[in-house]
Parts: C-alpha cells; structure tokens; sequence
C-alpha cells in the first residue's frame, strides 16, 4: 500500500461551515493515520486538545510600518512554503479560492517544486466574492491553478460554471457529519427547560447575516404558533441579532422565543427540536440542516442553492420558494400535527445522513482526489461513494 500522506490543511478557523468541515476532514484524516498540518491566523474552533497526527502552525503577520495594512496573505503563502518545506507536505488543501487557493499558488511558485494543491469551493467565494468585477480574475487564477477543485454541492458548481467562466474538471465532494458525534441524543431532562410536554419546538441556528432571512424565521414562528402550542430557540449570533429582537417584540413573541447565543454542543442542542427552519436566500449545502438530519430532525427550507440536494421534499422534510413563510408554516404545521409523518420523516432523515452523507464515504473521496493528483493508487478502506467530476 502506498505510504499514509502528509497533508497542510487551511482554512477559515473560527465559525462557519467551511471551518467545520475542513476541521473535521483534518481529524478523520490523521485517524486514519496520515499526517495533517493545519496552518491558519488561529486554531481551528473545533479541533479540540491534543491528538494525534495533528499540527498546528500559526500564520503571524509582522505589522511593518510601510505597509497600510497587515499582509495577511503574503504571510499565508510564506508559511505555507515554510511548513511544506519544512514537514515535506505531499499536498495542501485549501478551504476557499481566495485568499486561501490564490497564497496556495503562491507557496507553490516559492518552494520551486510540484507541490499539489487541492481547493474546495464552500460558497462564499463565488456566490458573494465571485460577484465582485475586481476578484474574478484572482478567484479564476486560484482555481484554475489549483492540481484539484472540489466543492459541496452541484448547485455551486454549476454557478462556479457560470460566474467565473471556468470549464474544468470539479469534483463534486458533498459535505458531511460524523456520525459519532452527531445522533439523536436523549435530551429528555432538557427539555422541559424550553417547552412544556405539549408543546412542539422550532429551531433556528445561523450567524443571523441578512441571507440567512431570519426575519422569515419569525414569520413562520408566528404562522405555527397561531395553530400549535410550539416554541421557538435561536442559535447564534451576528449582525441581523438586534433587528429580530426588535421584531420579536413588536410581534408579542416574546414569551415564546429563547436566544440560546453560540453553542458548541451542537448535536445536544438540535435533539431538542422537533423541526428546524432554514429558509435562506442562498445556501450552497447547508451543512446545519445535516447536523440536524443525523440528530433525526427534519428542515423546513427554501429552494435555495444546495438544499434541494440535502433535504427531500416529503421525505425529510419540506421545501418551498425563497420568503413564502405561509407555504413554510403551512408544511411545518402539516409536520408536526402529524405524529405518524413525524417518525417517519425522522427515520428518513437518520437513513439518508448515515446512506449519503457518511463521514467514511467523504474521507474516502477527499482521499481518492488526493492520491489522483499524486498520481498514486489510493488504498481502498470502509465505504465509498463515487466523486463525480462535473
């Protein structure tokens, strides 16, 4: 079998998606036993204490009084080579087109070799940064540059296609939970902290950015509350916070809504739900909505970006155009009325998570791109899925 590999890791390391799953990945990989290395401003939020096979180095930016603004950049593609030289990476994955693919390039033309580099494509790069005339051609060089594009859904593919004009191969590597972490857990003696036994509990967790619609979130509460004892917990926090406080008010809500802020005990908190709305006007996975579905919790969403690919209408839960808040109420109100529907959703949810979206099949992909582009035989352990190039 060929040699384990040693693999630099960079990503966003506080909250996001993004940094979930490149921390997570991280953590699978050294399990398996390669050597992971992971060089960011920070250490990564979810990497815990110590394990092992797992590196941290920290990118430092020397504030120089020529420079307006610190070169966080410059100082990323210098440690980059730093580490790759110094632990003889095989490759480095990056979490984002830019900065984090275009300082990979960088690195790359530094140590003079053929170091590989892997890029995966989250969303913001290109739904939001990708919009933006100034970066195109930068986020085009990250990508096209890169030995490996890999991104979370179709749907970001397909607008990768479309804003940026890029006509290569991309892999489509969908994302994941792991299944030990994230299950169904007995939060019986919890519960009756948030809601009576006949009420149902809605859930909403995000960073409250205005393309989350939280204020959707709200209006759908109000709908289902109207016909369902029910109770609302929000989880997070950002800039949308005060705004849906305000709202929250003005509606008499008041009483019906908790703010549980940042959690990190994320599968704790979901168990306590019945259901969790996600009606964002663009998502392009919407891992939150598989946390919940491996913790057997169905979503309301919007037929938004990469949800359609996670959430089966009917199935796992219901979907409806972006701001139609009665259609949404209306499913949730179907949902939850319905204690046969609601079993049955939930079992659809903990099959789909554990068939589809299988931490062991993820890795093994990640793994398979990896090898392709050292041109070795990647060893072939646990489940797989097929990663299809697009």
């Amino acid at each position: 079998m060929d040699r384990l590999l040693k693999i630099g890791i960079t990503c966003y390391p506080s909250l996001g998606g993004s940094g979930v799953v490149a921390t997570e990945l991280g953590k699978l990989l050294a399990e398996k036993g390669h050597e992971v290395h992971f060089i960011t401003h920070s250490v990564p939020f979810r990497l815990g204490t110590f394990q092992k096979n797992i590196f941290y180095h920290e990118v430092e930016v020397n504030d120089y009084y020529v420079f307006r603004y610190p070169p966080y950049d410059l100082a990323l593609a210098t440690k980059m080579a730093q580490v790759a030289k110094m632990q003889k990476l095989d490759l480095l994955h990056v979490h984002y087109a830019v900065p984090h693919a275009v300082c990979a390039f960088l690195a790359k033309q530094m140590l003079g070799n053929d170091m590989k580099v892997v890029t995966t494509l989250h969303g913001t790069d290109i739904t939001v940064l990708g919009q933006d005339e100034s970066l195109k051609d930068l986020i085009r060089l990250g990508i096209n540059e890169s030995d490996a594009v890999t991104a979370v859904s179709k749907d970001l593919i397909n607008e990768t296609r479309k804003v940026l004009d890029i006509t290569r191969d991309i892999d489509l590597t969908y994302n994941f939970v792991d299944k030990r972490v994230y299950y169904p857990r007995d939060v019986s003696d919890l519960r009756g902290d948030f809601a009576t036994p006949d009420e149902k509990i809605l859930m909403h967790i995000s960073n409250f950015r205005p393309v989350k619609r939280v204020s959707d979130v709200v209006e759908v509460f109000a709908r289902v509350s109207r016909e369902l004892p029910s109770r609302l917990l929000l989880v997070g926090e950002g800039p949308e916070l005060p705004k849906i406080q305000a709202k929250i008010a003005e509606m008499g809500l008041e009483d019906k809504v908790r703010f549980l802020g940042k959690q990190d005990e994320i599968a704790q908190v979901i168990s306590l739900a019945d259901l969790l709305l996600l009606p964002s006007e663009k998502e392009s996975f919407g891992l939150v909505a598989l946390e919940a579905m491996a913790c057997g919790v169905p979503t309301i969403g919007s037929l938004a970006g990469g949800i359609p690919e996670l959430i089966q209408h009917g199935k796992t839960g219901f979907l409806a155009p972006i701001g139609d808040t009665e259609t949404m109420a209306k499913y949730a109100v179907q949902l939850l009325s319905d204690d046969k529907m609601t079993a049955e959703f939930r079992e659809a949810c903990l099959h789909r998570s554990c068939k589809d979206f299988c931490n062991d099949a993820i890795t093994n992909q990640y793994e398979d791109i990896y090898y392709r582009v050292l041109g070795r035989q990647a060893p072939k352990v646990g489940c797989s899925l097929g990663a299809g190039s697009y």
